[in-house]
């Protein structure tokens, strides 16, 4: 465990980077450190590997303070992953990913088979191995990145916005790497981002700083959302802390219906028995092809290019309330399309149905807080 005690980093000129702040990092967990420019972040991780010392009070690792152990000892012990990852550029990438191990001294053959070896876990392909980071996309140097910070097995991962310079979607792959990544080795990640979003997504624990390096808030990304600490909290979440705080309800209880949905070239036997508006017309294989109106002579014999589109499709019992929700309000027709892991359709469900599941998940959270059975 990280073990931050009262610290205070205050500058020379009066700066104060960070103000007597204590947290609790739990093992093989990954807490996010979040807030405006200016609160702290950075320095409170450069703080764990003595990238800057404290001016008042202790970091501990499993119990040690961190000054007691030699700068460079401790620093080789912790991953470090920064923003447009930090790669030496005139080293190829196999070698950039075997820097830390060739420094603690292993051979030049095993520091290199184990790059190798991380190359194929972040997703990286082989043939990659001997280029220089100006030959990769930002996504790729991202992910040597990490497989670098990984080389030498460190139990401490330190990560600082290592994914604010990609695009969206590659943003978004980079998160889920990491999340499969920390499944798999169960390290101690502590993260700084400034998006909420990607604090909520990643996070076990969620630490909000103020400007001034002071501790707004420390929680669980659920906790956080449904119960912010103050007003800086609240207007830090953003107006859709409700929206997000759905991405922990869910889905598996939602009630789904078949019998809006049909198979092409099955006739209209099944569309009376429908009472949705729309009927969702799937292949022979049972994936959804799109949305014919219920009244409409052989609906489930139109051609594709007749049929409304089906939008997105949510997997109940993997994906959330709020992806169920987003499926449901991007559809035409105003209902969700749910699917197994196969894509193949197991029913719809409607934002009605949809709007009373959110309901009852809100009644449970109260009564989980309050002790009480809903």
């Amino acid at each position: 465990m990280i073990r931050i005690d009262s610290v205070t980093k205050r500058y020379p000129d009066g700066t104060v980077a960070v103000d007597r702040l204590s947290l609790e990092i739990p093992d093989r967990s990954i807490t996010v450190l979040v807030g405006p420019s200016g609160c702290g972040k950075t320095t409170t991780l450069r703080l764990i590997n003595r990238m800057v010392e404290p001016t008042e009070g202790t970091v501990l690792l499993d119990g040690e303070d961190v000054r007691r152990r030699p700068v460079t000892t401790l620093r080789r012990s912790m991953g470090y992953v920064i923003q447009n990852a930090g790669l030496f550029q005139h080293r190829t990438v196999i070698d950039n990913i075997a820097t830390v191990p060739r420094m603690l001294g292993w051979g030049r053959r095993r520091a290199r088979e184990r790059a190798a070896e991380l190359m194929e876990r972040v997703g990286l392909d082989n043939s990659l191995a001997k280029r220089y980071p100006y030959q990769l996309s930002g996504g790729q140097q991202q992910r040597v990145g990490v497989a670098r910070a990984l080389a030498a097995d460190p139990p401490v991962l330190l990560m600082d916005e290592p994914f604010s310079a990609v695009d969206p979607v590659v943003r978004k792959g980079l998160q889920e790497e990491l999340l499969r990544l920390q499944d798999e080795l169960g390290k101690t990640i502590v993260f700084v981002t400034h998006d909420i979003d990607e604090a909520i997504i990643l996070g076990t624990m969620v630490a909000v700083l103020r400007e001034g390096g002071r501790l707004a808030q420390y929680a669980p990304p659920a906790e956080l959302l449904a119960d912010p600490a103050d007003a800086f909290v609240e207007d830090f979440l953003g107006t859709d802390r409700g929206i997000r705080r759905l991405s922990f309800f869910p889905s598996a209880g939602l009630e789904l219906t078949t019998d809006a949905v049909v198979r092409a070239g099955a006739g209209a036997e099944r569309v009376a028995a429908a009472d949705a508006p729309h009927l969702l017309v799937t292949d022979a294989e049972g994936r959804p092809l799109g949305w014919a109106a219920r009244d409409e002579p052989g609906a489930a014999d139109l051609g594709t290019d007749r049929l409304l589109p089906y939008g997105r499709s949510f997997v109940p019992g993997v994906d959330s309330l709020r992806v169920a929700l987003d499926c449901a309000v991007l559809s035409p027709t105003g209902w969700a399309v749910a699917v197994d892991t196969g894509g193949r359709v197991t029913g719809v469900v409607s934002q009605q149905t949809i709007a009373e599941a959110i309901r009852a998940a809100h009644a449970r959270g109260r009564a989980d807080r309050a002790g009480v059975a809903p």
